[in-house]
């Protein structure tokens, strides 16, 4: 055995110890731990900033919206509503029960294995770990290798704040994570590739370990003929584009309607402009591609249509302009894989069949956007199209509310999470039955007289 697999199993020999110590489990600890991560984020908040710039060149301003502000929104809405998620719920019981009580009992799975991707390695990583503490659980988080200098602040701010043998980060790369997924947790919350997420879903499934995946996929952005043009594009521009548009639930590819396409594109270029610039290249509010395999990724897909808009690229600073392709194949390499990046394939339609037909023949995608003014427009589309979840006259936003639970279906994950969503990703939901002593049903018993006829009546 290795030292890297020694050192996991004694950490998670540790956490299991600690939870079956019976600690976690109190809402007051929760509550406390709760706090404690934020006040400990709130005093490292200059160092994600700059870790942020130095591993994705985020703006001060994306790496608050996007990453700091989200998990203090998720710590806040926890804190103040657990007492009322951990509550053990009442629920009917069935006539043949009469006597009884029934409730739901939310517990902890136990010891959970939280594993960051590097697109928001900051927010990816705390926010479930929120869910999994305002749960009762312990947790081993490991935060991407390819964004090493936030993986580090990260590492920082738990060692500080947190005992090992209560939350512990594990840094490392593809082995560690193959490491860790050897081991006997209770529960795993991953996000991350598709790929990827297979071979998470198979380790768990040797282990019967339940699991969440939160992945990615073809998100579609329509926008319909009745939509409001100026606002739309200001809108997609604002969710492609942020992060360089590596970003799981980014508008992946854009369907418009044929009649509206030319205002549509005029609009986002001048967008564009008024966001990032003239040259957005250089500007050092425009994020840049995280490493160098991902860019010559993202370049090659540069030759899959015609170049509308934007197109160039600097290998050296890893940028690449935002793009508008046109004429791409729906078998081209651009249309297969989720594209991570900030090239958009156009499409156009003249009829909604053709739009529901085209997203209904590829895996179901993670996040749907449909700009449209029409109350009819929306049932339809919503009710001929699978996805994880959407909006309807914007982008993104739905992730950034914790009233809404978070996840994809299908090939685009399983399981969800944000507010009382993360609350019951990292809780069992315990079924308890109380029966009554005053009295007992005898004719339940294989001795009872008459026993099939009183079965026959209640089971009727």
């Amino acid at each position: 055995m290795d030292q890297v697999a020694s050192e996991v199993e004694e950490i998670i020999e540790k956490q299991k110890s600690y939870y079956y110590s019976q600690k976690t489990k109190p809402v007051s600890f929760r509550l406390k731990q709760l706090q404690a991560l934020k006040d400990g984020i709130k005093k490292y908040e200059t160092d994600v900033n700059d870790a942020l710039k130095k591993d994705l060149n985020k703006s001060e301003f994306e790496a608050y919206s996007t990453e700091l502000g989200i998990v203090y929104e998720e710590i806040s809405f926890s804190i103040k509503n657990l007492k009322k998620w951990v509550k053990p719920k009442k629920v009917k019981t069935a006539l043949t029960h009469v006597g009884s009580k029934g409730y739901i009992m939310p517990e902890p799975y136990g010891v959970t294995l939280i594993i960051a991707p590097w697109n928001y390695p900051f927010q990816l990583a705390l926010s479930p770990l929120v869910g999994a503490i305002a749960a009762g659980n312990t947790a081993v988080l490991k935060p991407s290798e390819l964004t090493p200098t936030v993986s580090a602040v990260i590492t920082r701010i738990i060692s500080e704040v947190f005992p090992s043998e209560y939350i512990e980060v594990i840094e490392g790369g593809v082995e560690t994570s193959q490491t860790l997924l050897e081991q006997p947790f209770d529960y795993i919350f991953f996000t991350g590739s598709v790929p990827v997420g297979k071979i998470v879903m198979e380790a768990a499934s040797k282990q019967l370990i339940p699991l969440t995946l939160e992945l990615g996929g073809k998100s579609p952005c329509i926008v319909h003929h009745d939509a409001n043009i100026k606002l739309a594009a200001k809108r997609i521009v604002f969710g492609k584009y942020t992060n360089a548009g590596q970003t799981c639930i980014a508008p992946d590819y854009l369907l418009v309607h044929e009649n509206v396409k030319e205002a549509l594109v005029e609009e986002m270029k001048q967008v564009v402009a008024e966001f990032y610039g003239s040259e957005p290249i250089k500007d050092d509010k425009y994020g840049k591609i995280v490493n160098e395999p991902h860019f010559d990724r993202v370049a090659s897909y540069l030759n899959d249509g015609q170049i509308v808009f934007g197109g160039k690229t600097d290998r050296d600073t890893l940028k690449i302009e935002p793009t508008f392709i046109e004429g791409a194949s729906w078998d081209s390499p651009v249309m297969q894989d989720e594209i991570f990046g900030p090239i958009f394939p156009m499409f156009t339609y003249s009829d909604l069949s053709e739009v529901i037909e085209k997203v209904n023949n590829r895996p179901k995608p993670l996040a749907l956007y449909l700009f449209t003014q029409s109350d009819e427009v929306e049932r339809l589309i919503n009710s001929s199209i699978s996805y994880g979840g959407g909006t309807v006259n914007d982008t993104l936003m739905h992730i950034a509310t914790p009233y809404l639970p978070f996840g994809g279906v299908g090939e685009s994950g399983m399981g969800s999470y944000h507010g009382e969503g993360s609350f019951h990703a990292f809780s069992h939901m315990k079924s308890v039955l109380k029966q009554t002593t005053r009295f007992d049903m005898s004719f339940r018993y294989p001795s009872a007289k008459n026993g099939l006829a009183m079965v026959k009546r209640f089971f009727n």
